[in-house]
């Protein structure tokens, strides 16, 4: 298992950036690699963002130094999402089989956690996503037809998608993760837009479902100073607090949004007019 650690960076401090640092504090390469798990911590409100790619055998979810405690969700929640093959995840003495966009929330406490692949030349992938928790939670299996969806945007303004709300509200309660996926209709390429900013959570993207060859450039940094990154398949952003996050494809994509922070309130945003972006 591969641990790195990211630190919050400031806006000062990140409009100051050129691609090269920008890229190695906010983007995530490389979560899927074949019988590993590999792990981000990052001080974004000490969420964890990561990948598991069993192939032949089981992988293990094993303890971190950085969370300092003697199992990983001892003090955390964890949502993981299947794109991926079939696949199943032990957790304690319970197992779940998640399909393709499967997503299944564990509470604290819950485990030892392991991740398995139905058959090893179609493995499953789970994206991870954690972060610290003060209430144990039954677990829970969210299946993409039981997620809650909402249907926006329109062709005409290239943003038509399908929101799936999984870990929300409205669906289920969490300590502090909201996730959910959208899915841009054929056609749309933007997602988030007009854009916003939540002081009080941060957020994490992960971009997948894109053709080979295509890209998605995500938009960050403050109103006023945005930056932005050229992301490829099965990669992450990590969104500070007073980050824009938005993005266009060079094709439509689906996307996985998650956060964490003061509250679960998923429309406490702050908008942001088009004429304030500079």
């Amino acid at each position: 298992m591969h641990v790195e650690t990211r630190q919050a960076i400031d806006p000062q401090t990140a409009a100051g950036f050129g691609t090269d640092l920008l890229r190695a504090e906010f983007l995530i390469q490389r979560l899927f690699e074949p019988g590993e798990i590999k792990l981000t911590y990052t001080h974004l409100d000490r969420l964890i963002v990561g990948g598991a790619m069993p192939v032949a055998a089981p992988l293990e979810l094993s303890p971190i130094k950085p969370t300092g405690t003697p199992a990983f969700l001892d003090r955390r929640e964890m949502v993981a999402v299947n794109i991926g093959g079939p696949g199943k995840i032990a957790a304690g003495s319970e197992s779940f089989a998640l399909a393709h966009r499967d997503m299944l929330y564990l509470g604290m406490g819950s485990g030892p956690v392991s991740f398995a692949s139905d058959a090893a030349a179609n493995p499953a992938k789970f994206y991870l996503l954690s972060a610290p928790a003060h209430h144990a939670y039954d677990a829970r299996l969210i299946r993409i037809g039981d997620a809650k969806r909402l249907d926006l945007g329109a062709q005409a303004t290239s943003n038509e998608r399908s929101i799936y709300q999984f870990v929300h509200p409205d669906v289920m309660q969490t300590c502090q993760l909201v996730v959910g996926m959208t899915v841009l209709a054929p056609g749309s390429v933007w997602n988030t837009m007009p854009c916003h900013v939540h002081d009080r959570r941060s957020e994490a993207y992960l971009y997948f479902g894109l053709p080979e060859g295509q890209r998605v450039f995500h938009f960050m940094g403050e109103p006023s100073e945005t930056r932005h990154l050229v992301v490829a398949d099965e990669e992450a952003i990590l969104s500070p607090g007073w980050s824009i996050h938005s993005g266009a494809g060079t094709s439509n994509y689906t996307f996985i949004w998650a956060m964490a922070g003061d509250n679960v309130d998923y429309k406490d945003v702050d908008m942001v007019a088009m004429d304030e972006l500079r």
